[in-house]
């Protein structure tokens, strides 16, 4: 069972929504995840954590999540969500004590568009070392808004090249082509040095697929160790749509394996430390 807290925060004068989840026999200090949600930037309300796999781990490892609602294109654009993802960042920092979390083992991560703004609030935070990220998790992430091979006619079901042109051209606006900022395309990044270390899967037969396996390749090559599974075929966000399938159940697994050898290993870095 886990407990449940709806909590509106002020960023830059906006009313950003946060859904805190508990276990309910919630240990002092655990590490905690702070979740942002998918829906190309146009959709979706910090609630559709609980389609996705960070809902999961509330019950399996005790840690807290943190759903971000963060403001939708088109009617808030680049830069809005970034700041209210990171504002929901800065809050759990902030009042780590009052949540019961512990301010040194914060994680982030999301589905989808929550996975690009995952990755952008990575970036942010680098810069600006106002809260150290200790770990991230962006799922087939939305990180490019110009076309990549496996994003250029894609016509597959769910997230296909021409809802991914709109959702870009929602967040951005049409005419943002050009010289456009890594933290709002983190495709765009040149120097991933300092970022957290990773994890991500991701399938072949989705936009996001060659995106996803370059960026996570640059962070190699920067000494992240970032972590990537591939599933064959398959589309967009199949874990969420069909959970039950053996593909599914083999990607959550996979999922919440990783997430134990990264709370096993900040635990061992507190003991040392």
């Amino acid at each position: 069972m886990q407990s449940l807290e709806r909590k509106i925060i002020k960023v830059n004068g906006h009313k950003v929504p946060l859904l805190i989840i508990k276990p309910c026999q919630q240990a002092d200090r655990v590490p905690v995840v702070v979740w942002f949600h998918g829906g190309g930037y146009v959709l979706g309300n910090e609630r559709l954590v609980f389609l996705g796999r960070a809902y999961g781990l509330v019950e399996r490892f005790g840690v807290t999540v943190v759903s971000v609602g963060y403001r939708l294109a088109p009617w808030h654009r680049y830069p809005a969500a970034l700041e209210d993802c990171y504002g929901g960042l800065l809050y759990v920092k902030k009042n780590a004590e009052k949540l019961g979390v512990d301010a040194n083992q914060i994680m982030i991560g999301g589905e989808s568009a929550g996975g690009g703004l995952t990755c952008a609030t990575a970036i942010l935070a680098r810069d600006r070392k106002e809260v150290d990220v200790k770990y991230m998790m962006p799922l087939y992430p939305m990180i490019d808004h110009l076309d990549t091979p496996s994003s250029c006619n894609n016509h597959n079901k769910v997230w296909n090249t021409r809802r991914n042109h709109f959702g870009w051209n929602m967040y951005l606006g049409k005419e943002a082509r050009e010289n456009v900022s890594p933290y709002a395309s983190p495709a765009r990044l040149k120097d991933f040095h300092g970022l957290p270390n990773a994890y991500t899967f991701v399938c072949t037969e989705e936009p996001f697929y060659d995106e996803t396996v370059t960026w996570f390749e640059k962070l190699k090559e920067a000494g992240v160790d970032a972590r990537i599974d591939v599933y064959p075929g398959l589309y967009h966000a199949f874990d969420m749509l069909e959970p039950r399938r053996k593909e599914s159940l083999l990607a959550i697994k996979r999922f919440e394996e990783n997430f134990a050898r990264v709370l096993e290993e900040m635990k061992r870095r507190q003991e040392e430390s």
